[in-house]
């Protein structure tokens, strides 16, 4: 049996960090994102103390840049013989300046491209590797946080508030979510979404200014679970409020909005897994 391969996105600070340092002692390969390079060294040097035996190799990207999305998914393709666990745990909160827009290298919403786009092109682009690892689980950490995707004003240009990007982006990603387990239903590659715990301490949280409740080691466990756990082997296409099996916003449910979101993030994204 080939041992366990899992790519974590945002892996240098938050839960990202701490599901890193959760995984290393299993085994395997832990493959570790993030955009600061001395953060992910020392990340990656802190997986290997605590799993000498796991194989720990490290990936710099600005997820916000289709482009670095692209290259890092070529990097992964190249470099990678297997890959059975995907955590898109990589994310734009809030922010500082909260009524500040942000845009993408491509111009782009800032949450609605790391939240949303990114994670899906990543996953379309690393497909082929994921099914021919199969079985294969992908993990998307969204939010209990959501709102309805407006598509007369997808990219907020219009009363921009930060947290209500958030929340949109996370809605997106959980209907992303339910699309790519209809269309991989069989391949033994699956998609889940879930809201790990409620307000952790992480950086971006803070920085937004909402007072933590709960430590990043509590979202941990419900993440962990969905990556791991045996009886959740074919569970797909679901949403997880922790470890509960949860409805997600009623919008998600909509198959007229999945089919206008899933047809504006194609045309955002193609250029980045078309040809993978």
């Amino acid at each position: 049996m080939t041992q366990h391969s899992t790519l974590i996105t945002g892996a240098t600070t938050g839960m990202g960090r701490a599901l890193a340092l959760d995984l290393a002692p299993r085994g395997g390969t832990l493959l570790l994102h993030g955009r600061d390079a001395g953060r992910l060294e020392a990340v990656a040097a802190e997986a290997r103390a605590a799993g000498p035996g796991t194989t720990v190799r490290t990936f710099l990207a600005d997820l916000s840049d289709l482009d670095q999305v692209r290259a890092t998914a070529a990097r992964i393709r190249a470099t990678e013989p297997h890959l059975d666990g995907l955590i898109h745990n990589a994310v734009a909160g809030g922010g500082a300046q909260p009524l500040v827009r942000e845009l993408s290298a491509q111009g782009h919403e800032l949450r609605f491209a790391v939240n949303h786009l990114a994670p899906y092109a990543l996953t379309r682009a690393l497909l082929p590797l994921l099914t021919a690892s199969a079985p294969a689980r992908v993990v998307n950490v969204a939010s209990i946080g959501q709102e309805a995707v407006d598509f007369d004003d997808v990219m907020l240009e219009r009363g921009y508030e930060g947290l209500r990007a958030y929340c949109r982006s996370k809605l997106a990603m959980i209907m992303a979510t339910f699309e790519l387990a209809a269309e991989l239903k069989g391949t033994g590659v699956t998609v889940n979404a879930l809201h790990p715990a409620h307000l952790m301490d992480t950086p971006g949280l803070r920085a937004y200014g909402l007072a933590p409740v709960t430590t990043t080691e509590e979202g941990v466990r419900p993440t962990v679970r969905l990556l791991l756990d045996p009886d959740l082997a074919t569970v797909t296409g679901r949403y997880f409020d922790r470890f509960t099996d949860a409805r997600a916003h009623e919008q998600s449910y909509d198959a007229g909005a999945r089919e206008r979101l899933m047809k504006l993030t194609h045309e955002l994204t193609e250029r980045v897994w078309w040809d993978a």
